[in-house]
This record gives structure tokens, C-alpha cells and sequence, in this order.
């Protein structure tokens, strides 16, 4: 793991030594097989769903169905039992732990200087599409996991939930498998991408910081 994250922090340090827009259009293609990965979850786990008998919607957030371990209980480690029990509350709880899904948005600050003008209508183009992209994603991965998955197994995915929901489809073993093999793949090209996320950000914020006279203007120059 040590040796391929080394080799792809320098195959996006050349890319980037090359130019912005070289390294933006391998971050759209990583985006686009995510994409592909996706439809192919949510049609196949569709598919399973209506294919596999006894399968049920998840219990309705009331409070008699809401339980919570220790670590999700969070600073109410020792509350009073009434609090957490409370069903709005646990819905709030759940989406305080869900929340990270959302954390694209903080990149928008990043790739600002790469936005096309208008840049403010399309900030808000990109939050809007990375809130609906999350919600469809996270939220529809997650339902037909709860939905597909022995209760008694999700202990066994609940760090890779999407690999488990995979082995769970309906069809030949050698089919899940593949999936299986693209979802690793898929889940090593966006990792692969926030390591060019994490450079672009960087720099902006060596580049204010020297701005700012916190640092020396050699930051701002570029590096011969």
C-alpha cells in the first residue's frame, strides 16, 4: 500500500508540475468510472431486490426501532436513556455520522481558479450536483445493503459496505466477483485523487499565507 501511494503521489506531482488542466482531466475521468461503478450498484441492487425473496424495507426511525452503540452515542456516552431514544433526536444524530458524505463541498474551494465564469452560478451548479450524487450514492448504497444483506453479516462489511453489497447481488459468483474487483478499483482511483486534491489545496494555501506576508514571497514563485 506504502510503494503505490509513493508511485501515485509522484505520477500527480508530475502532472501537476505540467500543468492544472492536465491533472483536472484525470480527476473527470476518475469521476466518470465512479459514475459507471454506480449505475451499475443501484440497477443491480435494484434488480436483486424485487429477485430476492423476503427482502423488506428497513424498520420505520420511530423511537421503539432506534437503538445505538457506545460509539455512535458520541458525548451522550452516559446520558440519560430517554435522550437518545427520542426519534427526532437519533434522526439528527444519524445525520450528524452521514454528513461525511458530503464532504466534496469543502473542494469547491480549492478548484475555484479552475471554474469556468460565472463562477458563483457555477459554484452552485457543482454543490447541487454533488449533494443530489451523495444523496442517490450514499443513501441508495446504503438502503439496498440494509435490504440485501443478512443482518448477522453486516458486522463483516460494515468498513466496505459497498464490496459486501456485491457479493449479496443476484447472479453467477464470477459476476459478483468482477464487481467486487471494480469496486476496489474504483475505491483506489478516488483515493488516487485525493492526493491531487490534497496538492491543489496545498499550494493555495501556501500561496495566501506568503499573500499574506506570513511566509516569504519565494512561496509565490514558481519553482524553476
Amino acid at each position: 500500500a506504502a510503494v503505490f501511494a509513493a508511485a501515485v503521489t509522484i505520477y500527480y506531482w508530475w502532472e501537476n508540475i505540467k500543468g492544472i488542466e492536465e491533472s483536472s482531466s484525470k480527476a473527470l475521468r476518475v469521476m466518470q468510472i465512479t459514475t459507471v461503478m454506480v449505475v451499475i450498484l443501484l440497477l443491480w441492487g435494484t434488480y436483486s431486490v424485487f429477485m430476492t425473496p423476503g427482502v423488506h424495507l428497513p424498520p420505520s426511525p420511530i423511537p421503539s426501532h432506534l437503538s445505538f452503540s457506545s460509539d455512535a452515542l458520541g458525548f451522550l456516552k452516559g446520558a440519560p436513556q430517554l435522550l437518545p431514544l427520542m426519534g427526532l433526536f437519533g434522526i439528527l444524530m444519524a445525520f450528524g455520522h452521514s454528513i461525511l458524505a458530503m464532504s466534496g463541498e469543502e473542494t469547491l474551494a480549492q478548484v475555484n481558479r479552475e471554474i469556468q465564469h460565472p463562477k458563483l452560478k457555477n459554484l452552485k451548479r457543482a454543490a447541487i450536483v454533488i449533494a443530489i450524487y451523495s444523496l442517490i450514492f450514499t443513501g441508495g448504497a446504503t438502503l439496498l445493503a440494509s435490504m440485501l444483506i443478512p443482518l448477522h453479516e453486516h458486522v463483516k462489511y460494515q468498513d466496505n459496505l459497498i464490496a459486501g453489497l456485491a457479493m449479496w447481488m443476484v447472479g453467477p459468483m464470477f459476476w459478483k466477483i468482477v464487481f467486487r474487483i471494480f469496486v476496489v478499483l474504483v475505491g483506489f482511483l478516488i483515493l488516487s485523487g485525493a492526493i491531487n486534491t490534497s496538492m491543489i489545496g496545498s499550494t493555495g494555501v501556501l500561496m495566501r499565507v506568503a499573500e499574506d506576508g506570513v511566509l516569504t514571497d519565494w512561496f509565490r514563485k514558481p519553482h524553476k
